[in-house]
């Protein structure tokens, strides 16, 4: 980009820098009014704004143009000129967010220094920008799950409306990820991903955060709604977002603008929300911790994450991509899964969902040997079921208090559950695994009152409910 747009009341001034920049390879546009600099920016914002102070027969002057700029297209370059130049003026250009201030009558030399510096600036921070948004997109949804097939294809409804989406799930199931996916597959993947911690920031500071503030001190600090314009803001855990802050972004859905702290611009944005939870955001409206006009606002389309309990068949393929991931990242060993590793770490509990399985394989391959498939041995036994001891098992306090008869029929039933989950509700594998035939596997698990049902895209056993005849 070299469009430079000058605004100056003096129209010799105005074509004489417009004749300089042309002849170094610039394209420019002129303006003689705050009407026709506006006119422009709005048609296209500039590469970069060179920009009078004084405006002759103007509604606005410099500083009110280079408010609104700052406001609506805060990557714009700003250069301030001045006949009437001091150093008041100039420190409150900067203030407002210009890059420089130079006083007429000026150095050409000393011009073109400051355009090109300020547009290499401009130029490396779009690059860095986009680098970002690289690093965003580059959130993989990994499995091949039933639940997961569900789970994508419902992202993939959502990701060219501009609709707001509510992501519900555990915490660690990867509710992030699915919103980057939304967020990389959509008509704003070029712009900003911007995530509110609903849970890290502290209530006194919140509004400052999202909203930004304007201070004689530092002039204009824009926040993180205003770094989101044009792409996506994502509220992270936002049943933990402060119910004075609620309302104040429920407005700022409805009016798609605000006002930072501390100042009076109204600052217009356009943003796509995606939101997420891990609370029944309607037990919080009814203990009064939510309100309801903006749970209805962000659950237009309400997508449901999985746990990792749900998408047990996913395991191997996410601990095999975390694996390549930590070694690309960090030059962790790339090593591989044996069979038993895979078939402990498919019937483990995990409460911390796929952020609990990230860290784990993390943690084996920086604790682990250097070479060699991972062994069972090398997982943490306390996250398994049972715990395990030479050849023995060793039994919990709850089944070693069991006659033999209920024990053993507690161990069928646990450890049939266990294998029928981690293949996907499948009665073949696991029959095939356990080693029955599939009929005889059918009448044990009536025998113990095991059935399988329909969750999330995928079969999940459980044991049948008991109902009392009347």
């Amino acid at each position: 980009m070299s469009d430079i747009l000058i605004v100056d009341d003096e129209r010799d001034i105005r074509e004489l820098i417009g004749d300089i920049l042309e002849d170094e390879g610039y394209t420019t546009r002129l303006a003689g009014t705050s009407n026709d600099a506006m006119t422009e920016i709005n048609a296209e914002p500039p590469a970069l704004l060179i920009l009078d102070i004084w405006l002759k027969d103007s509604k606005m002057d410099g500083i009110d143009i280079l408010k609104a700029v700052k406001r609506d297209n805060p990557d714009v370059p700003v250069v301030i000129i001045s006949g009437h130049g001091n150093i008041e003026i100039a420190v409150a250009a900067i203030k407002q967010g210009a890059y420089d201030f130079i006083e007429k009558p000026f150095n050409i030399d000393q011009l073109l220094v400051v355009i090109r510096r300020a547009m290499e600036t401009s130029r490396l921070r779009r690059e860095n920008q986009k680098l970002k948004r690289r690093d965003n997109q580059a959130a993989e949804m990994v499995g091949d799950s039933a639940s997961f097939r569900t789970l994508v294809g419902q992202l993939d409804k959502v990701t060219k409306s501009n609709g707001r989406v509510m992501l519900s799930g555990p915490a660690g199931s990867g509710k992030e990820v699915a919103a980057r996916y939304i967020h990389a597959h959509s008509n704003r993947a070029a712009a900003p991903f911007v995530t509110v911690n609903c849970a890290g920031v502290s209530p006194d500071s919140m509004e400052q955060v999202l909203f930004g503030r304007e201070s004689t001190d530092r002039g204009v600090e824009p926040g993180l709604l205003e770094q989101a314009h044009g792409g996506v803001i994502y509220f992270d855990e936002v049943a933990d977002m402060p119910l004075g802050t609620q309302s104040k972004i429920l407005r700022v859905l409805v009016d798609q603008q605000f006002t930072r702290v501390g100042g009076s611009d109204k600052v217009r944005v356009d943003l796509r929300v995606i939101s997420s939870t891990n609370r029944s955001l309607q037990g919080e409206i009814e203990a009064g911790r939510f309100r309801q006009e903006l749970y209805h606002r962000l659950n237009v389309v309400p997508i449901d994450v999985p746990s990792l309990e749900e998408r047990r068949e996913d395991i191997p393929l996410l601990a095999n991509h975390f694996i390549v991931q930590c070694n690309k990242m960090q030059g962790l060993p790339l090593r591989q899964l044996s069979d038993d590793a895979v078939a402990l770490m498919q019937t483990m509990i995990w409460p911390g969902n796929v952020r609990q399985l990230k860290n784990l394989v993390e943690r084996v391959l920086i604790l682990g040997d250097v070479t060699g498939d991972i062994e069972a041995r090398e997982l943490p036994q306390e996250a398994a079921p049972a715990q395990i001891e030479g050849d023995r098992v060793v039994l919990s306090g709850t089944i070693a208090t069991l006659p033999l008869r209920e024990a053993r029929e507690a161990f069928e039933r646990e450890y049939l559950l266990t294998q029928i989950n981690r293949f996907g509700g499948n009665i073949s594998r696991t029959a095939n695994f356990v080693g029955m035939e599939r009929s005889a596997l059918h009448r044990k698990l009536k025998s113990l009152g095991v059935v399988t049902t329909s969750k999330a895209g995928t079969r999940i056993a459980m044991v049948e409910e008991e109902t009392s005849g009347m």
